[in-house]
């Protein structure tokens, strides 16, 4: 491993920014004669001893009731007192006055935050302490990421970032060896799958369901064996401890300036002497905590959130501690041993003791802190964030591939680290989730607004690059970033001639359909190729045009299909021609039926202004025939319409979406009973969703699709979409402002119901990537006594959800939300939650979005498959994940033969990636580069793959690859996995096992698929494989 660290260190002298001189590195990672760090740092324990690992430590939200700027500089302290650049001011120096003290730190985003404002003087001692394991890193990405609403992929990509800088600075000795996700509302299975690849050593836990908690110590399974992902076998399995406190001291120890408890004073003249009875008390309690583990080893959490800005306070303390336990331990012959130490050497001390550990296969989610706290709330808070997070990431894995495809300056990775930055904080448990104050959601959008802003510099030097081909010589284009969320675009609305540049961010070709929002009138569109291509003008909804803040005049959607090579950015000129009465044949005819079914012909009279009745009438006929289809709704009376949508590969598919809402509880929180629904938790005072009526139902149908638009009761609009080109339907819906008026919070969901007999099962993913079979009412590991069978039975949706019995029906999100099947046939997912009162869980502020003074309005997709096919499923969430993304540019002054003369279509790939491999990460590192493939087929099918890297790119030449873990810290080669003894066998597949009756084979690792053949390299099922590649470009 030590090669890896000596290989990095150019790229760390490189990449090294520091605001002070910073300290030559190679006098300062390698450690010293007589210094040691890691695992061989680690005190020793004695065996027939009960060892108390005391474990000093801070929790620094990077965002949460503060900003994260506020947080650090220790402003506002009128919210919460926490300031943490005193916390590492101040635990270093006391570091350093006793080797034998120890501290971890966690956030990464803090601590580089941190680290370029030092001397250095102050570095050198820092290397030193990590050098001699004093100071050790434990999770080490750039923020305690949560474990519901994340994407794997930005889970990698801020766990790579957060790591690298680790790396860079410190080295070997910087190392992380476990995971510490102690404050997350629950844990995902793929986080323990993606770790177990990043070659963590264990994961520690801090808050698990109540009635999980309390079997879990009863039978001594608070730690265990932890499968990962079962087409990974072995290879996925981590060691996985659930902390006895959270990550709180026990009650009367906490020694910090935040706290209220009593020192130890070891003054025998005092009055306040106090020695004996907090030594007793203390011992105690490690006594009853061991009762409930399998070895002579606990672990003591001292520390809190934003504690230790004043250190002294706490290790004077621990001192004492530590001193009067073990000489009363002695003189009472306890057999009890306390001494500091870090969650890297209690993992250490589990493992000499090679315990017989229990196992996993599922995954902790929901969590409950109580019968009425079911934090599932939060899997849909703030839709609007979530929904930016993912446009982040969008951009992000654009960015990085382009600097690395279209060979630009390297100082545009400072811009790109910017982003990485951004996007490492938006996954900290209290940004993504929508857990924190509003005015810190308001920073967190800021900080990734202006990192996107910045970042697409890149973007537009790649394109422009790119337009101007071998000539050399082109204008120089904006690429101007439009809102299409909103429907809005200044670009476009303004200009009478514009470009538009599609890039396709996978490693297939793709079929996306563009819209751009325009004023009503006649546009033409052209292909790279010269050829006028088929458009549809579809008038925006009202409900959109009256969004808050909206600024915008576009009164209408020009929609083209524009097909896209594989990571292939393509060009289309637009223009704008003479309106006349021929208008309108590339437009939609639009009719509204009332609830009563009564004809409006609004629409019809406005556009008599600009045609003759003749014409209008031969176009109504003709788009109401449209090839003898028949219409896409039916039934508007009730709460929901039914729907036939005309897909490419189906005749028709039924099923009815309606719209309801859940009353939020409103109680003052003193006891579980009076808990209120909040950021948090979920908690509707009726079991029951109240439903909302149809107000109308209006149709519209042209050359590209047909829509059914429904407006609700409750300011909900949905709109049904069939496009004659893809095979899925795509449901848009627009709720909001949710009404408060009557003094009660309001959740409102949306159901699919068919006629499936799914038996009260149903599948989510696992940050977009396996899938879980779920049960109502039921849990594979305890019996539930469940007294919210709602929220109780909500999981976390990141991309995906869906039923099953001989046919599926799949629903896929275009950001993380809660959901459930409550009713056979049914899925339902919550789209957006205003409520009137906190949870009481910390924000202090109720879930009261408003824009203007008026409600937040969410406008989102959905994506309906009926498939089973697992690559056509997995191609469609891939491209609902990382849509093509599109920009504007005004082409006035530009004519379409001078636009003709450009390159405006660029292929970056020789040929598409097969089917079942994902170019999960293209990115600079340093002179080489950053590559990770990734196998999505499962074991079920004929899954390994072979692919030549050789093969994939066009104009880059790779010379030799050398394979890291998944966060690209180690050389694989260097990592040795650990194994643990187990109780129990692990299945093949989870999904079968989990309420079957039917024999289900135990798990066997498969058969090896051989050695790599240079750089044709092979992959398993679900294998990510991450390679640092040294490249020349050939163009």
């Amino acid at each position: 491993m030590v090669k890896f660290y000596a290989a990095m260190l150019v790229l760390a002298l490189l990449c090294l920014v520091s605001i002070s001189s910073s300290v030559p590195l190679h006098d300062q990672i390698t450690p010293r004669p007589g210094e040691t760090c890691g695992y061989e740092s680690c005190p020793k324990t004695e065996p027939g001893v009960l060892n108390v690992h005391i474990v000093p430590h801070t929790h620094d939200d990077v965002g949460w009731l503060k900003t994260v700027d506020q947080y650090y500089y220790g402003s506002r302290n009128n919210i919460q007192k926490a300031g943490v650049q005193y916390i590492l001011d101040s635990v270093v120096k006391e570091l350093w006055e006793d080797p034998k003290r120890r501290f971890i730190y966690v956030e990464t985003a803090f601590f580089w935050k941190w680290w370029v404002r030092q001397s250095r003087r102050v570095k050198s001692k820092v290397h030193t302490l990590v050098r001699q394991g004093r100071l050790q890193f434990v999770g080490g990405a750039w923020s305690m990421n949560d474990e519901a609403a994340v994407h794997y992929q930005s889970t990698i990509d801020q766990f790579t970032w957060g790591l690298s800088k680790l790396n860079e600075t410190f080295g070997y000795c910087g190392l992380p060896r476990v995971g510490w996700q102690i404050d997350p509302f629950g844990h995902s299975r793929e986080l323990a799958s993606l770790l177990s690849a990043m070659g963590y050593d264990g994961l520690f836990l801090g808050r698990i369901d109540y009635q999980d908690k309390r079997t879990r110590l009863r039978d001594k399974t608070m730690e265990m064996v932890w499968r990962g992902d079962d087409d990974l076998g072995k290879k996925s399995d981590i060691f996985t401890g659930a902390l006895y406190n959270t990550y709180s001291p026990p009650a009367g120890f906490c020694f910090d300036v935040l706290c209220d408890d009593e020192p130890i004073v070891d003054d025998a003249g005092s009055p306040l002497y106090n020695v004996d009875d907090k030594i007793t008390l203390f011992l105690n309690y490690v006594k009853k905590q061991s009762q409930h583990y399998r070895t002579d080893n606990v672990i003591i959490t001292m520390g809190g959130d934003f504690t230790y800005q004043d250190a002294a306070m706490w290790f004077t303390n621990l001192d004492k501690l530590i001193e009067y336990s073990n000489l009363k331990a002695a003189k009472d012959d306890l057999k009890i041993k306390l001494f500091y130490s870090t969650p890297n050497c209690y993992l250490k001390a589990i493992k000499d003791a090679n315990p017989v550990l229990p196992t996993k296969q599922d995954d902790f989610f929901p969590y409950a802190s109580d019968p009425t706290a079911y934090w599932t709330g939060y899997f849909t808070s703030r839709p609007t964030t979530k929904y930016f997070e993912r446009e982040g990431n969008a951009y992000l894995q654009m960015v990085k591939q382009l600097q690395v495809l279209s060979n630009l300056e390297r100082h545009n990775e400072f811009i790109l680290n910017e982003l990485k930055s951004a996007m490492g904080i938006m996954q900290h448990h209290d940004a993504i989730t929508g857990t924190e104050k509003q005015h810190v959601a308001h920073d967190y959008e800021r900080i990734l607004s202006t990192a996107i802003d910045d970042a697409l510099l890149v973007a537009r030097q790649a394109f422009n690059k790119a337009a101007q081909g071998d000539s050399g010589k082109a204008p120089l284009f904006s690429y101007d970033r439009c809102h299409f969320n909103e429907s809005r675009c200044h670009t476009s609305e303004t200009s009478e001639t514009f470009m538009v540049t599609v890039y396709n961010p996978l490693a297939w070709g793709v079929r996306e359909a563009v819209k751009l929002p325009v004023t009503y009138g006649h546009y033409e569109v052209y292909a790279p190729n010269g050829d006028k291509i088929v458009t549809q003008l579809v008038e925006i909804p009202d409900e959109v045009k009256r969004i808050p803040n909206r600024r915008s005049e576009a009164t209408h959607e020009l929609v083209f299909i524009a097909h896209l090579h594989p990571l292939g950015v393509k060009s289309f000129y637009v223009k704008r021609v003479s309106t006349t009465k021929r208008a309108i044949a590339n437009g939609s005819y639009l009719e509204w039926i009332s609830s009563e079914g009564v004809r409006s012909d609004g629409y019809l009279d406005r556009l008599n202004q600009i045609a003759d009745a003749k014409d209008l009438t031969n176009l109504g006929l003709d788009a109401i025939a449209d090839e003898g289809k028949e219409p896409l709704w039916e039934d508007a009376n009730g709460t929901g319409a039914a729907f036939k949508g005309t897909m490419k590969k189906r005749e028709t598919d039924d099923f009815k979406i309606s719209f309801a809402y859940y009353p939020g509880c409103l109680g003052n929180n003193e006891v579980p009973a009076n808990r209120s629904s909040g950021a948090y938790i979920f908690r509707p005072n009726s079991t029951k969703a109240i439903g909302l009526n149809v107000e109308s139902v209006s149709e519209i149908s042209g050359d590209l699709l047909s829509e059914v638009r429904t407006k609700i009761r409750g300011n909900v609009l949905s709109i049904k979409r069939a496009y004659k080109e893809f095979d899925f339907i795509e449901h848009e819906w627009l709720v909001g402002p949710i009404s408060v008026d009557d003094g009660i919070g309001k959740e409102y969901v949306v159901k699919y119901q068919t006629d499936i007999i799914n038996n009260g099962e149903f599948y989510t993913d696992s940050n977009g990537r396996q899938m879980l079979k779920r049960k109502l009412n039921a849990r594979p590991q305890w019996n539930l006594t469940l007294t919210e069978p709602v929220p109780g039975n909500y999981y976390p949706v990141t991309n995906e959800i869906y039923i099953e019995n001989g046919e599926r029906f799949t629903v896929l999100t275009d950001r993380s939300q809660g959901g459930t099947s409550l009713v056979e046939g049914e899925v339902e997912l919550m789209l957006h939650r205003r409520l009137l009162h906190d949870d009481a869980f910390g924000v202090g502020e109720a879930l009261n979005e408003t824009v203007l003074g008026s409600g937040l309005v969410v406008r989102g997709k959905h994506r309906i498959l009926r498939s089973k096919d697992p690559v056509e499923i997995a191609k469609s969430v891939f491209q609902m994940h990382l849509p093509p993304v599109v920009f504007v540019s005004d082409a006035s002054g530009l004519s379409y033969e001078q636009w003709m003369r450009l390159e405006n279509c660029k292929k970056f790939v020789k040929t598409p990636m097969p089917d079942g491999l994902h170019l999960l990460t293209l990115e600079p590192w340093g002179d080489q580069i950053l590559l990770r493939v990734e196998n999505y087929k499962t074991g079920a099918e004929d899954s390994t793959i072979e692919i030549d890297l050789q093969g994939i790119f066009n104009g880059i030449h790779i010379k030799t690859v050398k394979e890291t873990t998944l966060a690209a810290n180690q050389w694989l080669d260097d990592y040795d996995k650990w194994t643990w003894n187990r109780e129990g066998d692990f299945y093949e597949s989870f999904n079968k096992k989990y309420g079957s009756f039917e024999a289900v084979n135990k798990a066997v690792d498969g058969p090896d698929v051989g050695e790599d053949d240079g750089l044709k390299i092979k992959l398993k099922a679900k294998e990510i494989r991450s390679f640092i590649a040294d490249i020349e470009y050939t163009d």
